[in-house]
């Protein structure tokens, strides 16, 4: 299968065939998976700040797509995410995922939430993510 007929096409996070996704696009950039990203009104969870489920859906797919975009699957095993500031909606967000180490099919990843403005870190996670067979 390639990469047009994956079933990832359909990721709510960066799926191009997913009319109410986020339509992020990551790319490898050397050992660092980067995307932008800016939320609107229908990502907010109250009073224009941007839900934190759309921040750990972003980072989940920034941690994620270290692997993908390696040309390998995986899965999230366990996450930790950190929140740090609300995010206004309308505020545009840079994304950067980095492997920590990797041992068999265990991928130890890191991900952050950037604002473009000021270079605050709005969030981070970090997680481990079972490489498929």
């Amino acid at each position: 299968m390639s990469r047009l007929d994956s079933s990832a096409n359909r990721c709510f996070v960066c799926g191009p065939s997913n009319p109410i996704g986020l339509q992020v696009r990551f790319r490898l950039d050397g050992e660092v998976c980067r995307a932008e990203f800016t939320p609107a009104e229908i990502h907010a969870g109250y009073d224009g700040v941007t839900h934190g489920g759309i921040l750990f859906s972003l980072l989940d797919d920034v941690m994620a797509n270290i692997i993908f975009l390696g040309g390998e699957r995986c899965f999230t095993a366990k996450a930790e995410v950190r929140y740090r500031q609300p995010l206004p909606v309308g505020t545009a967000v840079r994304l950067e995922g980095r492997q920590q180490r990797r041992k068999g099919r265990l991928a130890l990843l890191e991900g952050k939430v950037i604002r473009a403005d000021t270079e605050e870190i709005v969030a981070e996670a970090s997680g481990h993510f079972m490489v498929e067979a």
